[in-house]
């Protein structure tokens, strides 16, 4: 309030101090002399509440009374003896105002008789509609939803038929090994473990071996359960990264396990598996290097040496038969299939669950691999007759299984047939044709089936009809077919003489079809 600072009256002559404050009058009182009470000015009396308001210059006021003329002297005068409005003094603060404009309301100092603003409300805000989505659009949406995930599960599913359960081909896996063979090694008199002759003790070739066999479980369905246990039988790890050697028809599932020799347990994985030769690879992912078999070389194998076998007969984990080699170079045929393999002939026992097992010479080298597949022709009429595939037979077709998958350069004709050499098959052609069989289809093939996905569907031959020759070489079985294929591969061109009998009356015709490869490993 520096304009007002002259407001309060002095006596004249007197100037009023620079801090606007007037000064106190001189007096002879002492200092130490008490002091009266400052005097205060009385508060103004509370208007009565019928009393008229007060206009903000300090008269009654009236709805019917003039309003001042703010353009008159105030009722007052300033020491300088200027008059004029407050509101026309740039001096002067402005009122305090509100955001909206409007004087504070309630202050003292306020100008009466105004009307407060109307309170402010939030205007209604209406009601959203809820955004829905289209319902054909939804049902577009879930019906692609739905075809996505059969798709995923056909995908799946034909992956697991195909591959796994082995109906169809196997997809190549592309690994790279190299397995090879040793020969039998000088070994160190001075150990405890070896014979004079140079030559492990069955204790030596045992503690040696065992670390190697394996523990296979086979399963029906795609996950290891216990009630989907199917059966039971041997392997032998022959890398340190888990390729396991098997027979084919111990695999013959759809999930497997692996039990090493220190008890612990793998799912296995299979790599393929080759039915005509009773072969097949798996894969374990263990931790660390695996304990892998030394592989010998069997065409040093002679009658007479000493061999051990080692697998898991009955369930009887690492389970060790001694015998002898009894013959070596048998062209042996599985039970199933007439397919022949050059097998090791021994007197040591192998039965049931020794299959995909180990044949071990005493210096603790593979040379066989055991299939009771093969002795079952003959152990339920003699004993002491077992059979392990020759190592050096085996090997090849491992390889070839563990770097496709399958066994490469197979082919397929696409035909399944009987030989009229065999006393059965004879008769049964005899009951269906209802005469005897003319002697010129006497030592041929008889043709029961003829695949329509093979080129020779594209032929004449039909089922019943009978092949004669193939390549110009009579064939009778199995094995001369193989004879007269000999060197072929899948896509090269094959012709064959075929008859067909009607009415009594045979006819020949000659057909020309070209082999199928055939990756699928089966007979």
């Amino acid at each position: 309030m520096d304009d007002y600072k002259d407001f309060y009256p002095r006596p004249e002559g007197t100037d009023a101090p620079s801090d606007g404050i007037p000064p106190l009058p001189e007096t002879d009182m002492p200092a130490d002399a008490p002091q009266e009470p400052p005097v205060t000015a009385p508060l103004p009396e509370t208007p009565a509440k019928d009393a008229p308001p007060v206009t903000a210059y300090g008269t009654a006021s009236t709805g019917d009374a003039p309003k001042p003329d703010l353009g008159a002297p105030p009722p007052y005068g300033t020491p300088s003896g200027e008059t004029g409005h407050p509101a026309e003094d740039p001096g002067r603060p402005a009122a305090p105002t509100m955001q909206s404009g409007s004087v504070f309301y309630g202050d003292p100092s306020a100008p009466t008789g105004q009307v407060p603003p109307p309170p402010y409300t939030i205007p209604e805000v209406p009601p959203q509609k809820p955004v829905t989505m289209d319902k054909r659009i939804y049902t577009m949406c879930a019906v692609a939803a739905a075809l996505v995930f059969l798709l995923c599960v056909y995908c799946i599913g034909s992956d697991l038929i195909r591959g796994a359960l082995g109906d169809g081909d196997i997809s190549p896996v592309h690994y790279t090994v190299e397995i090879k063979t040793q020969k039998k090694p000088d070994l160190d008199p001075k150990d405890d473990d070896v014979n004079a002759d140079g030559t492990y003790t069955v204790r030596g070739v045992a503690e040696l071996v065992k670390p190697s066999i394996v523990e296979v479980y086979t399963y029906s369905g795609t996950e290891i359960r216990e009630r989907d246990l199917m059966g039971e039988g041997s392997g032998i790890i022959i890398t340190e990264d888990g390729f396991i050697v098997t027979n084919a028809h111990v695999v013959q599932g759809g999930a497997f396990r692996v039990v090493l020799d220190d008890e612990s347990e793998y799912p296995a994985e299979l790599i393929g598996a080759d039915s005509k030769t009773d072969l097949a690879v798996l894969k374990i992912n263990a931790d660390g290097a695996l304990p892998a078999a030394v592989l010998g070389d069997s065409t040093e194998v002679y009658v007479g040496e000493d061999v051990l076998a080692i697998g898991n007969p009955a369930g009887f984990t690492n389970s060790v038969t001694r015998g002898i080699v009894s013959a070596i170079g048998r062209q042996v045929r599985a039970d199933s299939s007439a397919f022949r393999m050059e097998c090791i002939q021994t007197d040591a026992a192998i039965s049931p669950g020794n299959s995909g097992g180990a044949l071990v010479n005493m210096y603790g080298q593979v040379i066989g691999i055991t299939s009771s597949k093969y002795a079952s022709s003959y152990s339920s009429t003699y004993e002491g007759l077992g059979f392990a595939i020759t190592i050096d037979q085996a090997l090849p077709i491992v390889q070839d299984i563990i770097e496709n998958g399958y066994v490469s350069g197979r082919f397929r004709i696409g035909i399944v047939f009987s030989s009229t050499s065999n006393d059965m098959a004879r008769e049964e052609l005899e009951e269906h044709f209802g005469e005897p069989l003319p002697e010129e289809l006497e030592d041929c093939l008889w043709i029961s089936e003829v695949a329509e996905d093979c080129d020779i569907a594209n032929t004449e031959l039909r089922a019943n009809d009978f092949i004669l020759e193939v390549e110009g070489q009579r064939v009778t079985g199995y094995d001369d077919v193989l004879a007269a294929l000999e060197g072929f591969e899948g896509g090269d061109t094959v012709t064959a003489t075929c008859a067909r009998w009607e009415k009594g009356r045979v006819s020949t015709f000659e057909i020309s079809f070209k082999l199928e490869e055939d990756t699928s490993g089966n007979f």
